[in-house]
């Protein structure tokens, strides 16, 4: 038989290391997997803003990973603590808990936070609540969970974010660490006793420079303002801006609007906020080895102020596209990083969204799309005055919040209301209000089964146990609030459609147009590194994307 040169070398490299590599494959899995998950980013984000990114950020991990160009969120409310929790869980609040960023706790008959504990303590800060916080509520394993039971907890996991939730449900119930920014008058890292008792000395020492404080400088556009063409006008009535500063207009003094805005966290509106995380990730590679044995270890980061920017002044604003023109250079800086310190082809990367965002509704009125702002504490009121009217109560309404009303059952018992009735009243009632395109009721969700539309979405996002009794859905285009800023948290695809990336070692190089879910990314990347999936993982392989 006649070999070429080219295959007699490669049965020699097989026949002397078992194996031989091509393209960024390698022999063994990856010593490190980095989850990215940007807060708020449209998928339209990697296209409207193409020409302003380098070679070495989304692009890289777009031409030389695959990217999944049709990747929606299956369920709603999109916000940002059951998007963290769904990516790393593979499945949806219906099984995860994470229902929203806060709730209406029936039970304990008050208003909750996704991460709050008040069975720890904070540490690295004296104040008191900013660290009183683990992922506690979360009731399902994550990808990192896996990962740390599967190699007997020798595999490293560090969360990373300005916010604590994208720090603490991404990096799951048994990580080494989670870290969230402290601002105010302090700008540092902070964390619980849920993890630790003191600081590792490497954040102390990152604490300790006062990182924040070079970052308290003048946030002007990273290019020429006149090239941002994708983006609207700087001078416009559609964005909130800062205390102290009469336009939402660049540039802008941060150690002088500090003052009236927070001290330190004013930069979490900033794209400075995205520097620093990179920063402290930076540190954690170095501080804790991370990528240096045999055993995969888990970098999951967050970055924050994408979503903080896109609140206070709307996806078409100047200040927007210069947050993203900036974090692509941070993306090329950890990656250029990685490679150095873990080595380009011993390293996976996944990129992805935790939800996406609205145009702002008044731009979008001033331009004859259909849109608006729903008054919800109005609403509270002609449903109040109906039930009171229909029934002769007024206390049958325990809580409205997050788009669902909660009732009071001891009210319901003690006057023999039947609640699927009185849900069935109000569903009728709120569907002849304005604005309202969909109403859903506990009985539809918990005695009906939903494979497509709306429906679906609401159901996969519909805990038995902590969601309410009647959810409503706005027509598209409509928020609560005021005129300026974006938000999300809908079902409909300007908050669904969302980027997803992968790259590294095991990864194939391409892309796809069918439709991928923010679910399968867990079960993907355990596929990847052969462990188990989390254990209420209702997401799939996307089996395109591995070698």
């Amino acid at each position: 038989m006649n070999l070429s040169p080219l295959k007699s070398l490669a049965l020699g490299l097989i026949a002397l290391t078992g194996t031989v590599s091509f393209g960024q494959k390698t022999s063994q899995k990856p010593k490190l997997v980095v989850g990215i998950v940007i807060d708020q980013m449209r998928y339209d984000y990697l296209t409207r803003f193409e020409n302003q990114y380098g070679e070495d950020g989304f692009k890289r991990l777009q031409n030389e990973g695959f990217d999944c160009r049709n990747n929606h969120y299956n369920y709603m409310p999109t916000k940002t603590a059951p998007g963290h929790t769904s990516i790393y869980t593979g499945t949806t609040p219906q099984n995860h808990g994470i229902i929203s960023n806060d709730w209406y706790n029936k039970f304990e008959k008050k208003h909750v936070y996704c991460a709050e504990d008040t069975t720890v303590a904070s540490v690295g800060t004296d104040a008191v609540g900013p660290g009183q916080m683990s992922p506690r509520r979360m009731r399902t394993s994550t990808i990192t969970d896996q990962n740390r039971l599967h190699t007997q907890m020798r595999g490293k996991t560090i969360g990373i974010s300005i916010k604590d939730r994208g720090a603490i449900l991404p990096a799951g119930h048994t990580a080494n660490g989670a870290y969230w920014f402290q601002g105010g008058d302090e700008g540092v890292f902070i964390t619980s006793t849920y993890y630790m008792d003191e600081l590792p000395k490497w954040v102390k020492d990152f604490n300790k420079k006062k990182p924040a404080k070079a970052y308290m400088k003048d946030w002007d556009t990273y290019k020429p303002i006149k090239t941002y063409i994708e983006s609207g006008e700087d001078l416009n009535a559609y964005e909130g801006g800062f205390r102290g500063k009469e336009t939402a207009t660049f540039p802008y003094d941060l150690k002088k609007l500090g003052k009236e805005n927070g001290g330190y966290s004013i930069l979490k509106t900033t794209p400075y906020g995205n520097s620093i995380t990179t920063d402290f990730a930076l540190a954690a590679l170095e501080g804790e080895d991370l990528g240096q044995d045999a055993d995969t270890d888990f970098l999951a980061v967050s970055y924050s102020c994408t979503d903080y920017v896109g609140h206070n002044f709307g996806v078409n604003s100047k200040e927007v596209e210069d947050t993203y023109v900036r974090l692509d250079l941070e993306i090329a800086k950890l990656l250029s990083e990685l490679d150095k310190k873990v080595g380009k082809g011993n390293y996976s990367v996944f990129l992805t969204a935790d939800h996406a965002a609205v145009h702002v509704p008044s731009f979008l009125s001033d331009n004859k799309i259909p849109s608006g702002y729903f008054d919800m504490r109005s609403f509270r009121n002609e449903l109040e005055a109906f039930i009171q009217q229909k029934y002769g109560r007024d206390d049958l309404i325990e809580d409205i919040s997050n788009d669902q009303v909660f009732f009071r059952y001891t009210v319901l018992a003690d006057e023999s209301i039947d609640a699927e009735a009185l849900q069935k009243d109000i569903k009728h009632f709120a569907l002849q209000h304005k604005n309202i395109s969909k109403v859903f009721t506990r009985a539809q969700m918990e005695q009906g089964s939903y494979d497509s539309g709306v429906a679906a979405l609401v159901q996969k996002g519909f805990d038995q146990e902590r969601s309410g009794d009647v959810f409503f859905i706005l027509d598209p285009g409509y928020l609560t609030g005021g005129p300026t800023g974006s938000s999300h948290g809908t079902p409909f695809s300007y908050d669904t459609h969302v980027p997803l990336l992968f790259y590294g070692n095991s990864i194939k190089q391409g892309h796809t147009y069918e439709q991928t879910v923010i679910t399968d990314i867990a079960p993907t990347v355990a596929a990847l590194l052969g462990i188990q999936d989390p254990n209420g993982t209702t997401g799939t392989v996307i089996s395109e994307v591995l070698e």
